[in-house]
């Protein structure tokens, strides 16, 4: 239970980092700044596939 916590706390702060890294970066920040949103925004756009796909492929998200 608390490493659950632990991690689920982890990938929210990197979560939210990258979020604000991507507004950092569109008001001209530093170059790792622009290099950080980068990865972020591509994640995204694979998160987001990734779960288009699952859906047009007619897959039950109601796993139990």
């Amino acid at each position: 239970m608390v490493v659950d916590v632990l991690v689920l706390s982890c990938v929210l702060a990197l979560v939210i980092g990258g979020c604000v890294c991507v507004v950092w970066a569109e008001r001209g920040g530093p170059r790792w700044v622009r290099a950080v949103a980068l990865v972020t925004v591509a994640l995204g756009h694979l998160v987001s596939g990734a779960s288009s796909k699952r859906r047009s492929s007619g897959g039950d998200s109601s796993d139990d």
